[in-house]
């Protein structure tokens, strides 16, 4: 498989990554960590909606440009490698079935199952992605759900500055949603999963980055610290971790199958947190404070790894896929080390 970008697709990446660093540079970023509690960047929410991210693969007909998963992976990895806030993937994925989501206009998060969900005190609608066919809590209703929370639920408990949650002990029942013309529910699954894998890739290439530059200009017993063994060895891991990674979603995007969707998603959550881990081992003492921009990228990355496919999750469903394709093979195919059939034992005297 051929994961060469074409010239486009360069020039997208290019592109998308010189418009969210106008967007949402650096001293924005330390300003919405600063800004906790505040009321969400809804004017940042429809610059993204005017540039395309939200409408990138709906029909020209409809606003959008017609592009594919593997377009909107590498928007999504650009997304991830600026630390971008807010419930990108549901508001992409919500474009055609929400009003004013492929605009922007509209804040759309989305859960599949009870557990927290990321702003949704600012959402404008909540896509509920737990069955065979997606449902949608529409502002009325989420505004009631929101007051039948319990204190505990306080938005400002997330590990994450930049991503308040709230805890949903229990999902609305189907009486009280308005259920979406949109029968392919795991589809949608595949495809939160697939872009929100891609937004770890971005985090890890992005720390990969930020690990290497600090190793130039970082100087110890006269030499910078990249002249040292130790620390060469940890940025070789951190791009091997970063271009598996990029293997396994860029494919996931072109095949969306259920196992390549787990095996990207567990290969890019492991690049993130653990890039974002030697990132600060690289940056020393330095990594440890809050003016750095390592710890942002670790929380970002935990708070990620729990969504839509946990580790557990995505390794479950590979040894399943693996133990079927095992099951599909007749016994006499099946290569036994010890040159018996697995189905006799030997005469043992």
């Amino acid at each position: 498989m051929d994961f060469r970008l074409t010239e486009d697709q360069r020039l997208l990446r290019s592109e998308t990554r010189r418009l969210f660093t106008a967007l949402f540079p650096r001293e924005r970023l330390r300003q919405s960590v600063e800004a906790v509690g505040e009321d969400f960047d809804r004017a940042l929410w429809r610059k993204l909606g005017d540039a395309g991210l939200f409408s990138l693969r709906l029909p020209e007909r409809d606003g959008g440009a017609a592009l594919a998963l593997p377009e909107a992976v590498l928007l999504f990895e650009e997304a991830g490698r600026a630390l971008l806030p807010g419930p990108l993937t549901a508001t992409h994925l919500a474009a055609g079935l929400v009003p004013g989501a492929a605009e922007g206009t509209c804040v759309v998060t989305a859960v599949d199952r009870p557990g927290p969900a990321e702003h949704l005190a600012t959402a404008d609608a909540l896509l509920l992605l737990d069955g065979p066919r997606p449902r949608l809590l529409p502002a009325a209703q989420l505004s009631g759900l929101l007051g039948a929370l319990p204190d505990s639920t306080d938005s400002t408990d997330s590990i994450d500055p930049t991503t308040p949650l709230h805890l949903l002990p229990r999902l609305p029942p189907p009486d009280t949603t308005r259920p979406i013309p949109e029968a392919a529910a795991s589809r949608l699954l595949l495809e939160a999963t697939v872009l929100t894998a891609a937004q770890q890739l971005g985090s890890a290439g992005r720390t990969l980055e930020m690990a290497v530059d600090h190793a130039k200009v970082r100087t110890q017993f006269g030499r910078p610290i990249g002249a040292f063994q130790a620390v060469q060895h940890l940025c070789a891991q951190m791009l091997v971790r970063t271009e598996l990674a990029r293997a396994a979603v860029y494919a996931a995007s072109l095949t969306a199958l259920p196992p390549d969707v787990a095996a990207a998603k567990l290969l890019a959550d492991e690049a993130a947190v653990r890039n974002a881990r030697d990132c600060l081992q690289v940056h020393g003492g330095l990594g440890f404070t809050w003016e750095a921009d390592v710890h942002l990228h670790l929380k970002r990355a935990w708070l990620r790894a729990a969504q839509w496919q946990t580790a557990a999750r995505a390794e479950t469903a590979l040894a399943e896929e693996l133990l079927a394709d095992r099951r599909s093979v007749p016994p006499q195919t099946i290569v036994n080390p010890l040159g018996r059939n697995p189905e006799r034992p030997a005469n043992r005297q």
